[in-house]
């Protein structure tokens, strides 16, 4: 039966169904949307002949989901019966939520169950109203979004809670099996203290960019409303204002007033910090001195520390209360996330504790952070580690030959200025980066453009005070390159200086000692060594016999910046540039390349850069009729392919 007067809202960058996607996928939503609207999927990675195993995958998502958001239903892959399918997937993902809520019945709750064919791509979403329905109504239509980013970010914030936490244990040593008991009856302890009339909340913004000064606030988990559930929570009005505590809404801690230029990502939100402390006095119309009971032991007893590092981030819109985003977003990730670092805890509790810690990520494709807890007693590069970062790439359908979830890649929350000059300076360096975003088009008519993927630094001539006019464009050109690899966490190896490039040949045999410290020339090939000797980085290399044979690899140079996505070194006579993009009109032929200009001897002025033509877009033959490229020399291109890597 269809449903005509409801529809889905897709705000996913994409929802793309391919043979090898996981046959169920959790739709996720949040409860500060309107209904029915899906933000992401998380593919099911755990399941048997039986279906999904429930425990593990509600283990894994209660981590990696933020509060604020949910699951709200389910996707099937698969060309059986579509309702039938339909029913499965809507059961699943109440199964899962119910694990993932600690209750046994979802009080009408709608929930989605799509149903996606193999072949074609097509999803049918079918929608349950109530658990107790035994129909499912076809909903139509269904709408996608085209800026998921503005969507969520527009009018959400971020909550941040950091606590650390030393817990300390006593247990007998005869009986070490009572350790772990006592250990839950700690925990259990802990929790209850979150929800204590005693427990202070001190609320305040991170964002100290801009001229609002806003005062922190104080409320007591005695004006705490534990009782609303989230989805019944009346979101006030943004521009509303109220002096009274327990009527403020995040938006009070929010940016007044941000640029039209602000970009919004998880990166750019607004953060509001909340610190938890625990008031241990009490009002007393006596004076007394403070107390100390002491508890003699029966037995010989162990001391046992515990150290754990809560950082719990969630999710929520402005007009939501502070009281209810305490309440029912902060202290619920807190508890779940102390019971997460128990679970990784207790098979070591009596030996070498692992040292965990929450990252968090917001990985292309997804328009939300996520929550990941890595062991820090392994390094990044140990199977362990990989292995745990796999798992988390495919559940994320993320790409498995590029390192998007390492602790590099994690978020900075620190305080942040939101000032509307825009930087282009890499954070603790003084070279621009990515100054290609935001330059005129290419003037290519109906052309489709592929650009390089991610950051990476402008190295030109006569920087660092060292003279390599004339001769060193090939170098500056590697240096941009390996700039790439370092912003994209593939290498933490320096980039490297001339010298240490000649070295670099020298060592390898392909060039004589007394290459060092000369001004020699170097080409792709040379390049292509270098990045393999530092880097580890294999290259592919086009050759050219003449600059007007380039348009003919654009379709290549397309599906390059597609599939690997950076830079490319183009060399051809004495002269070496650094290629961003392509824009290509495969019916026309006509196309343009993305230079970046080494040659370039000026300050580090993007204005000046972008206006002298040092960073922009290049036609073969411009409208004058003049070649950008040489007609009488041969070109070697160099395409450095990503490592195969997470």
């Amino acid at each position: 039966m269809e449903k005509n007067n409801r529809s889905i809202r897709i705000e996913c960058p994409k929802l793309l169904i391919t043979r090898n996607e996981s046959d169920l996928q959790w739709l996720i939503g949040s409860p500060f949307f309107p209904p029915l609207t899906i933000i992401s999927t998380f593919r099911c990675i755990h399941s048997n002949s039986s279906g999904p195993d429930f425990p593990k995958e509600s283990e894994e998502i209660r981590t990696l989901l933020l509060k604020g958001f949910d699951v709200i239903g389910a996707l099937i892959v698969g060309k059986s019966d579509p309702e039938k399918t339909a029913a499965r997937a809507v059961e699943a993902a109440r199964t899962l939520k119910k694990l993932l809520t600690g209750t046994t019945k979802l009080e009408n709750e709608e929930t989605i169950g799509a149903v996606a064919d193999p072949d074609t791509g097509d999803i049918r979403f079918f929608l349950s109203e109530t658990e107790s329905s035994t129909s499912f109504e076809l909903v139509n239509p269904v709408s996608y979004g085209d800026n998921p980013e503005k969507f969520v970010w527009e009018s959400g914030c971020l909550l941040l809670c950091q606590l650390p936490i030393k817990l300390p244990l006593c247990y007998p040593v005869n009986k070490p099996s009572d350790a772990e008991s006592i250990f839950s009856r700690a925990i259990e302890a802990v929790i209850a203290k979150f929800k204590d009339p005693n427990v202070v909340y001190l609320v305040e913004a991170s964002n100290r960019g801009s001229l609002d000064v806003v005062q922190p606030v104080i409320l007591r988990g005695s004006e705490l409303d534990f009782d609303a559930a989230v989805a019944n929570i009346e979101l006030l009005d943004e521009a509303a204002h109220n002096s009274e505590k327990k009527l403020l809404q995040c938006a009070h801690f929010c940016l007044k007033s941000k640029s039209t230029l602000q970009l919004f990502s998880a990166e750019n939100a607004d953060i509001i910090q909340i610190s938890v402390l625990l008031n241990r006095s009490e009002k007393s119309p006596k004076c007394s001195a403070p107390a100390v009971e002491y508890f003699a032991a029966m037995d010989e007893t162990r001391l046992l520390i515990v150290d754990f590092k809560l950082e719990v981030l969630c999710y929520a819109v402005q007009g939501i209360l502070l009281m209810h985003a305490i309440s029912k977003l902060i202290i619920p990730g807190l508890i779940d996330q102390l019971i997460s670092m128990k679970k990784m805890n207790l098979p070591y509790l009596l030996t070498q504790h692992p040292e965990l810690h929450p990252y968090h990520f917001c990985p292309p494709g997804i328009a939300h952070p996520v929550t990941v807890i890595y062991e820090l007693n392994y390094g990044e590069t140990e199977i362990k580690q990989v292995d745990a970062r796999r798992s988390l790439h495919l559940r994320l359908g993320l790409p498995f030959d590029r390192p998007l979830l390492r602790i590099a890649n994690s978020l900075d929350l620190s305080i942040k200025s939101h000032s509307s000059n825009r930087s282009t300076r890499k954070a603790g360096s003084s070279l621009l980066k990515d100054v290609h975003i935001g330059i005129p088009g290419s003037g290519v008519s109906g052309g489709s453009v592929s650009l390089v993927q991610g950051s990476y630094e402008y190295y030109h001539y006569l920087q660092d005070g060292f003279d390599d006019s004339g001769w060193g464009c090939a170098y500056r050109s590697l240096q941009t390159i390996v700039s790439w690899f370092r912003l994209q966490h593939y290498s933490s190896v320096d980039v490297p200086s001339h010298r240490e490039i000649q070295q670099s040949l020298v060592d390898i045999g392909d060039k004589d000692p007394a290459f060092i410290g000369s001004r020699e020339w170097i080409g792709a090939i040379e390049l292509s060594f270098v990045l393999d000797k530092l880097l580890g980085v294999s290259c592919k290399v086009i050759n050219v016999r003449s600059g007007s044979e380039l348009p003919e690899k654009c379709r290549e140079l397309a599906l390059h910046f597609e599939t690997q996505g950076t830079p490319v070194m183009i060399g051809g006579g004495v002269l070496a540039y650094t290629l961003l993009g392509v824009d290509y009109n495969e019916a026309t032929g006509e196309c343009a390349f993305l230079m970046l200009d080494p040659h370039y001897t000026g300050s580090d002025d993007v204005k000046k850069i972008v206006n002298g033509g040092w960073c922009g877009w290049k036609k073969s033959v411009d409208s004058k009729g003049k070649s950008f490229f040489l007609q009488d020399k041969f070109y070697n291109l160099l395409l450095p392919q990503r490592p195969n890597r997470v």
